[in-house]
């Protein structure tokens, strides 16, 4: 190798370094309003750090994850999540861990990590899970990717895309998912559009979904369950 190719390689190998860095890191949070106040300021993830000195094993211990949750409600499904809220350690580690328990015929209803991708293992019964691609092009639908999952098996969804699994089992199921965020984030879509607050003007429902106004009332009049 010549000492122009040497160099060559090395200036490439500097700009295509520089180009991975140009883009702003992922938000842990959904907004970070600027101040210029120091005093009144938090950090990007919204975590102050313990001292070292002061940190314990308990820092980054959680026990629980053996107790099934409670599936008695409207969905038929329970998330019990262990993330940076209530496991410390997990601070700037980028990744979190969710049990999910269903009844039979129960549902975690679509929803969206808006920071994370999800990967999924199904330790018992059998699950209908699947996830719907972003906007394609003009006339063109939105394409869904579904499985049957027995257990052993794994699926992934990719950050950010709506995703929902279903017991389709008359046994329960449980499922451990892992996060890579130590604040994935969750946006359930119903309990999103319908049951905001305040809530979206219906006129706004009515157009977006093409149904009468008093489909949209009705919808938001309703208890839109979270089982998280």
């Amino acid at each position: 190798m010549t000492f122009k190719s040497f160099v060559l390689i090395i200036a490439i190998m500097a700009v295509l370094s520089s180009m991975s860095h140009a883009s702003d890191p992922s938000p842990l949070q959904d907004f970070c309003v600027a101040v210029d106040d120091s005093k009144n300021a938090v950090f990007v993830n919204g975590k102050f750090c313990k001292n070292p000195m002061d940190v314990i094993a308990n820092d980054f211990f959680r026990p629980g994850l053996n107790m099934a949750g409670n599936t008695s409600n409207q969905l038929g499904s329970a998330v019990t999540a262990v993330n940076v809220n209530n496991l410390a350690g997990l601070n700037t580690l980028g990744i979190s861990l969710a049990r999910i328990d269903f009844a039979p015929y129960g549902l975690n209803p679509p929803h969206t990590h808006p920071r994370a991708t999800e990967v999924l293992a199904l330790f018992e019964g059998t699950l209908y899970v699947g996830f719907v691609l972003s906007n394609p092009g003009p006339n063109m639908k939105n394409k869904l990717f579904t499985k049957i999952l027995h257990p052993g098996d794994v699926f992934v969804f990719p950050v950010g895309l709506i995703h929902f699994q279903f017991n389709v089992g008359k046994t329960n199921a449980v499922a451990f998912a892992g996060l890579s965020s130590q604040n994935p984030g969750v946006i359930t879509i119903a309990n999103a559009v319908f049951g905001s607050d305040p809530p979206i003007n219906d006129d706004v429902l009515a157009k977006a979904f093409q149904i009468e106004k008093k489909v949209v009332d009705y919808l938001q009049s309703q208890f839109w369950w979270d089982n998280n």
